[in-house]
């Protein structure tokens, strides 16, 4: 196959997608990640361009979850979230481990990479879901996308502490990320506000914040970490400026509309592409036990805490925190990288992954999706009718 046809193919898997998620009524995200596989499988393999946009786009995603987050919110419900997000991360990250170290017999390191890939939420699916079905600007929305930090935060921190070895360039990609953060909390009210920037068809307020996520990207790549945690810091910080203005919230809806259309789906396509299905196939009793574990372990972890705070969306809460794709996917390629796990328990581990973000959102999407109950509306949360019950 020529290389240039695969820009070709992609984009047309890209508008595929989206035709089937209008006709089925399912989240394009899905349909971006299926298609992926096929493509994958039937030898389509993603090219250096593709592998890096997937980066950024897993980025812009998390960048833009967190200007979605009610900070507000987020602090009245701070048990709810933490106690969510918290047994959402530990009880599968155990439960796995245990499973791969002691009955599958895989070596500590291996198993403590299974531990961590599968005990994440995709903040990225996460978001893309809330927004597609406009459940994001609803108080059920903020909380599950603030839950689900807490579940990535403490994957990532689980990743920092158990592998990797802080060097000097790991100190400069902290040091530079707290620098952006801090100076673009400062200084992007007057980006936004400028008459000299506003309503310019160049659009330099997404060039800035492209600029941002790019500069957290390099140095996690220099310094081995990971641009997710410090691009939704950012997000969350920015909250404030983007809500202040006409203007600003403008701004947010161009940026969205820019990633959704160009860059988030080879997110989902290139993360599609990376199941192997004969590998798979070699392991297929350990692939469905894992991903019975990760999904047991994430019911046990939310669903009786979601009963308790959201019970009118307890299902889908759980559901959607069961999902997975950036951390785990990034966590299973780190073991792969550095020889903790073999090329057979990387396919498996990946296609658990990819399977936990299609499989519980379907079910979500399809049956238990509360865009009928008037009561979770943000607007309605003074009032005490956010199907939300008090922390």
């Amino acid at each position: 196959m020529k290389a240039d046809l695969v820009p070709l193919i992609v984009g047309a898997i890209v508008f595929l997608s989206s035709l089937i998620s209008l006709k089925l009524g399912l989240s394009v995200a899905i349909v971006e990640i299926v298609l992926g596989a096929a493509a994958g499988n039937l030898g389509l393999k993603p090219e250096e361009w593709m592998t890096y946009m997937a980066g950024f786009g897993g980025i812009i995603l998390t960048f833009l979850a967190g200007t979605e987050i009610d900070t507000r919110l987020m602090k009245e419900k701070f048990k709810a979230s933490f106690l969510i997000g918290m047994l959402s991360f530990l009880l599968p990250f155990a439960a796995v481990f245990l499973y791969a170290y002691y009955a599958a017999g895989w070596s500590y390191k291996a198993s403590l990479i299974a531990g961590t890939a599968l005990s994440t939420t995709s903040l990225a699916v996460v978001y893309s879901v809330l927004v597609e079905t406009g459940l994001a600007n609803t108080a059920i929305g903020k909380l599950l996308m603030a839950s689900t930090f807490i579940t990535d935060m403490g994957t990532a921190l689980a990743l920092s502490i158990l592998f990797v070895k802080p060097t000097l360039y790991t100190l400069i990609f902290i040091s530079v990320s707290l620098n952006v953060i801090y100076l673009a909390d400062k200084l992007s009210r007057h980006v936004f506000t400028n008459p000299l920037l506003r309503n310019k068809v160049i659009e330099p307020e997404i060039k800035y914040i492209f600029l941002l996520l790019l500069a957290f990207m390099y140095f996690a790549n220099l310094g081995e970490g990971q641009a997710v945690l410090p691009a939704f810091l950012l997000g969350l910080l920015m909250t404030g400026h983007f809500k202040e203005t006409a203007e600003s919230r403008v701004v947010r809806n161009r940026l969205r509309t820019v990633a959704y259309a160009v860059i988030t789906p080879i997110f989902f396509i290139v993360g599609g592409m990376k199941i192997s299905l004969p590998l798979i196939a070699t392991a297929l009793g350990l692939f469905i036990i894992l991903f019975i574990i990760k999904i047991a372990a994430k019911f046990l972890g939310v669903f009786f805490l979601a009963k308790r705070f959201i019970p009118r969306g307890r299902m889908y809460t759980t559901l959607l925190m069961s999902t997975g794709l950036t951390f785990g996917t990034i966590a299973s390629l780190f073991g792969l990288n550095t020889g903790f796990i073999n090329q057979v328990q990387y396919s498996v581990l990946v296609g658990v992954v990819i399977a936990s973000a299609v499989i519980p959102t379907f079910i979500a999407q399809r049956w238990f999706r509360p865009v009928h109950s008037e009561d979770i509306v943000e607007n309605d949360s003074a009032n005490g009718k956010n199907g939300l019950k008090e922390a």
